[in-house]
């Protein structure tokens, strides 16, 4: 893997995972600009990367906005990072619907300004929806029937992505992620942090559905070393990066509040739930010589030692 400096873009970068990889490229020595309009994002998310020092600048913008393609003509990043697409919970309401014109935006900035290559991050389960168990860890490029708007604009963004390689040259990596978890993450984004956080303030925890419904974690540090690879591999091309292994979420809950006297309640399921999803990370370890090393007990370790800190 190269490890020359590279002046990189982060959008969404005040974010949960953005702000995770700002750390890592620092660390790597690169250059690092940060695009956030801290609708989701938070400043004290960077307040690591701050204290490490190295080159680190922080732009309060929308991806949407003129000021934004200004801003990457002015900086001539070589590889531009987006985040700020559809969140793993994406329902059908009007943050769906901006995925089209904010990727957009990236795009034509990359295409004005000679950007080499767009890395982008799309949940999995937006991407293929319910599968049926027997093709479980689902592989890339199998087509499921979209089960609803946010669906059809996941898979539009990806064939964006390919209109823009095929017309203009500008490579990209979409990375299909399954369910992301660690420090920083909204309790609102993800199961394990809504879970860590009920734990946090001693109120029951809430599973929604019966419990034996099945995700495939993947440690967030792990999630970072895929997109740092992907920086110069995987061009054109999905990438699933999860670790294909299956657990339920009551089995989740009880690995997490072990040691405390948190209960979880089960409430009525999500209307767009999904049953069980796992993926296959074969292309990923050929393509970016990636694979998890995070297992869920130890990660979910990291967070029971932050407990312990509050």
């Amino acid at each position: 893997m190269n490890t020359s400096s590279t002046s990189v873009m982060v959008c969404g970068g005040a974010g949960f995972i953005g702000s995770h990889l700002v750390e890592r490229l620092l660390a790597d020595g690169h250059a690092v600009e940060v695009v956030d309009d801290l609708s989701t994002g938070s400043l004290a998310n960077l307040a690591d990367a701050r204290a490490m020092g190295g080159q680190l600048r922080f732009h309060h913008l929308d991806v949407a906005s003129l000021e934004f393609a200004e801003l990457v003509g002015l900086r001539s990043p070589d590889v531009l990072y987006h985040f700020a697409l559809l969140a793993p919970q994406a329902s059908e309401n009007s943050s769906v619907m901006r995925a089209v014109p904010m990727l957009l935006s990236v795009l034509e900035a990359a295409r004005n300004h000679g950007v080499k290559k767009v890395v982008v991050c799309i949940a999995a389960g937006l991407i293929y929806g319910e599968v049926n168990a027997k093709h479980l860890p689902v592989k890339e490029g199998r087509k499921n029937d979209a089960i609803g708007v946010p669906h059809v604009m996941a898979q539009t963004l990806i064939d964006l992505l390919g209109v823009y390689r095929e017309k203009h040259g500008i490579e990209y990596t979409v990375l299909a992620t399954t369910n992301v978890y660690g420090l920083r993450q909204r309790e609102d984004d993800g199961v394990v942090a809504a879970f860590a956080a009920a734990i946090l303030r001693g109120d029951d925890a809430q599973i929604f559905g019966n419990g034996k419904q099945t995700r495939d974690f993947v440690y967030v540090d792990d999630v970072v070393d895929a997109l740092v690879r992907a920086q110069n591999r995987g061009d054109g091309l999905l990438i699933n990066i999860g670790t294909g292994v299956q657990t339920a979420v009551e089995e989740l809950f009880k690995q997490l509040a072990a040691g405390t006297t948190v209960k979880a309640r089960k409430v009525d399921a999500r209307p767009a739930g999904l049953q069980r999803t796992a993926v296959s990370n074969v292309r990923a370890k050929i393509q970016l010589g990636w694979s998890p090393w995070t297992t869920l007990h130890d990660g979910l370790g990291v967070i029971r030692q932050h407990f312990k800190q509050q």
